[in-house]
């Protein structure tokens, strides 16, 4: 990894909260993503979410357009999530979430950078258990909207195929990244997490810290479920 944005960070800084959050629909998993964002100047420190799709379905784009998307897949439900991108298929995808507080440096890096800090960071991961991979130099997109065919700048490739891609969006209250990736054939997830944290252990001195969401992020998700994330008002608006 090129970059060490951590090294300039106070040692409180070096905390990191671990969420494993299991598998959820399509609307939970999107109402617990914001509702971290919205938390994330109280908890002070980065959060990093681990979690699964109850079912088969896909996410798209904050400002993509439903009838578009309808089009593109038949996997369902549809959700429209609080970041930017394409349409990414969750079928057999590995999916992860990132916070970060405005007082972190994360917060501070272009979008383009924190990119590139980030993938960087999952390309050592997949070194580490054994699977070479490199970033693409440019836009190698062969279908606008969808998030995996073709690759840009900074996205994860192994074997000429693009295997990670993420999202973002900056608020007042932080940075939220949703990452997804699609693994190769023969690595488990288990072993891909466990080699996600060592690298940043190794790179940053992050110390990982199990998470427990206290009552507020909870009833935020839950209302962030039903009245935005599982309704046709949000999912179909554009």
């Amino acid at each position: 990894m090129n970059s060490e944005p951590e090294t300039r960070n106070p040692e409180r800084h070096r905390i990191w909260n671990l969420l494993r959050s299991g598998a959820r629909p399509a609307a939970e998993n999107m109402a617990w993503d914001e509702a971290l964002l919205e938390e994330a100047p109280q908890l002070g420190n980065p959060v990093l979410r681990l979690y699964s799709w109850a079912e088969p379905a896909a996410s798209f784009g904050y400002f993509q357009k439903f009838a578009e998307i309808e089009r593109m897949t038949t996997l369902r439900p549809l959700v429209r999530r609080p970041t930017g991108g394409g349409l990414v298929p969750h079928a057999a995808d590995w999916t992860y979430s990132l916070v970060f507080p405005p007082i972190h440096s994360w917060y501070r890096l272009k979008a383009v950078e924190s990119y590139r800090c980030l993938h960087e960071w999952i390309q050592a991961a997949f070194e580490k258990t054994g699977f070479g991979t490199c970033l693409s130099p440019g836009s190698l997109k062969e279908s606008q909207g969808q998030c995996f065919i073709g690759a840009e700048r900074f996205d994860v490739v192994w074997q000429n195929r693009k295997i990670a891609g993420a999202a973002q969006r900056r608020t007042r209250h932080g940075l939220l990244i949703q990452g997804s990736i699609q693994p190769p054939p023969g690595l488990g997830r288990a072993d891909w997490e466990e080699a996600f944290c060592s690298v940043a252990r190794q790179q940053w001195g992050v110390e990982w810290q199990r998470f427990e969401p206290n009552d507020v992020i909870q009833r935020q998700a839950e209302k962030l479920t039903k009245q935005k994330y599982a309704t046709r008002q949000h999912n179909e608006r554009r």
